[in-house]
């Protein structure tokens, strides 16, 4: 059957403005520590100085570095946040409305950085601020239906929009980097500058990208998950049987099931298992209902994630959310964004009090921060897709939690190649760790309620990170900027929190295999032999 994909040269400038927009405006905001210098170079927030006292040759004093951090803690919160109600405006309105509404949202946050100097009634930086982070979830999350224009290589659109936003902190980089080199362009004319960017995704929203999504966030997590595009084919074609290869080989097109299709394909699974026994069951009987394809994924998933895979797989979204999976992962979830944006925003402070106040070295390891952080994710794609689709989900958690305790041991010592291999783990790091939840979240509760579990854990996460200031301040006024009892408190609650989760699904694994067992001998005692 032939596709009702639009051309591919259209299909190809949606996929390249999308991944253009996104390296500029999915998340520049994570790019705080590079513009962190500028602000205070700019006097931002110095007013709320008593001149005579200074902390640092660049930040005056302890509440304009408290005010200035502030900015990335709300940034954090909001974009985390906003992640869940951006989705059902996905699903309700379409990817067009979605994208138009992160494009007035980005265009007000640049007006309000612009003219923030002579706002007087509100905090034109925070606001400002807060509004380019809310843009960014709107203008990412609206591309991810484009994975799908292209269906054998859905993981791969993902995979460039994915390390576009992780690039996007470049953004402010590069800025700086102007700033320092070249000439000190202030933040009102680099926003103005920076209207550019909205006013290109509106048009591009108008009169370049689809009105309605090519598939939902549900089906997507479909594709991630099995590794069956929306044909009920294989993405591998390696799985495809030898009358499949023939057959394929005389068509170059895929057919593009319409929304109730898609929906249907989905709701076989929701309205599956509904008790404990026969979710176990389920995983090994439940492919009687599927595709060939879909029985080999299935069984290969069962496989490779060591039993986890399927194991909330059509409970109610009330069980999934009061199971222990969710709660652990949500805690574990909630310590490493926690770490992850506190040393973002105070990379330089703690490194300044880690080498005794050597402001030169210091600052060599900010911009080497800067600059890995982008790189970071970028370097790291291939090799998190082969880990996920490799390694056991308890392999992974082994290499998440062992991963973190050593970048937080490394954040501890005051010993240059223990701080760079930290910086260099950390930034490779962030996007595995992020991209090793929703892996998780769709192998164990499947991707009929993925959005909500997924998006309740980083909502979660990013309402805790208000957290984060509250650590500034204590390292400020209670630790004389001593960095070390708060990493110290949040290395050991990743060992708690990790250890907990490990724990819990390797008791669930052998639960599963106990009972598997169990289930069979009682098969066979069951059954007759015929006379």
């Amino acid at each position: 059957m032939k596709s009702n994909l639009p051309p591919l040269t259209t299909r190809l400038i949606q996929v390249t403005c999308a991944i253009v927009w996104c390296l500029v405006a999915a998340g520049p905001v994570f790019g705080f520590a590079a513009i962190k210098p500028i602000f205070t170079a700019e006097h931002i927030y110095e007013s709320k100085c008593d001149v005579s006292t200074t902390s640092s040759s660049e930040v005056k004093c302890v509440q304009q570095d408290l005010s200035l951090n502030l900015l990335f803690t709300v940034a954090c919160m909001v974009t985390n946040i906003s992640a869940l109600p951006v989705g059902s405006i996905l699903d309700s309105y379409g990817p067009q409305i979605t994208g138009i509404i992160g494009s007035f949202l980005l265009a007000l946050g640049a007006l309000s950085m612009k003219f923030a100097h002579a706002i007087s009634f509100f905090d034109g930086y925070l606001t400002g601020y807060t509004l380019l982070a809310l843009a960014g979830p709107f203008v990412f999350i609206s591309c991810f239906q484009l994975a799908n224009c292209f269906p054998k290589n859905s993981g791969l659109v993902l995979a460039l929009l994915t390390g576009a936003f992780d690039s996007s902190s470049a953004l402010f980089l590069f800025y700086r980097l102007y700033y320092t080199e070249v000439s000190p362009l202030p933040i009102s004319k680099f926003f103005t500058l920076y209207l550019v960017v909205p006013a290109f995704i509106f048009l591009c929203q108008v009169f370049i990208m689809p009105h309605d999504s090519y598939k939902t966030v549900g089906t997507l997590a479909k594709i991630a998950e099995t590794g069956i595009d929306e044909t009920g084919r294989p993405l591998d074609e390696d799985l495809l049987y030898s009358n499949d290869r023939d057959q394929d080989l005389d068509s170059t097109e895929y057919y593009q099931p319409t929304i109730s299709e898609t929906t249907s394909l989905l709701m076989r699974r929701a309205s599956g298992p509904t008790s404990r026994r026969e979710s176990t069951v389920s995983r090994a009987s439940y492919c009687s209902t599927k595709s060939r394809y879909e029985q080999e994924a299935d069984t290969k998933l069962i496989k490779t994630s060591g039993g986890v895979f399927g194991v909330l797989h059509g409970y109610s979204i009330k069980e999934q959310l009061n199971s222990g999976w969710f709660i652990l992962m949500t805690l574990f979830t909630t310590i490493q964004m926690l770490r992850i944006n506190y040393f973002v925003a105070t990379v330089k402070s703690q490194e300044l009090y880690l080498y005794n106040g050597n402001e030169e070295l210091a600052t060599t390891i900010n911009h080497f921060f800067d600059l890995a952080l982008p790189l970071g994710g970028l370097f790291s794609i291939p090799f998190i897709g082969l880990i996920l689709d490799n390694l056991t989900t308890l392999t992974v958690l082994y290499i998440l939690t062992g991963l973190s305790l050593f970048i937080g041991v490394a954040g501890l010592m005051s010993w240059l190649p223990a701080t760079y291999a930290g910086i260099i783990a950390l930034v490779v790091y962030r996007p595995f760790y992020y991209t090793a939840v929703s892996d998780f979240c769709a192998k164990v509760f499947g991707y009929d309620n993925f959005g909500t579990v997924y998006g309740t854990i980083i909502a979660f996460s990013g309402v805790c990170n208000i957290l984060q200031q509250v650590m500034d301040k204590a390292t400020h006024e209670y630790f004389n900027m001593n960095p070390n009892p708060v990493n110290t408190i949040l290395v050991i609650l990743t060992a708690v929190f990790g250890i907990t989760l490990i724990g819990y699904v390797k008791s669930q694994e052998a639960h599963i295999r106990r009972k598997n067992l169990e289930m069979e001998a009682q098969d066979a005692t069951n059954r007759q032999i015929p006379v």
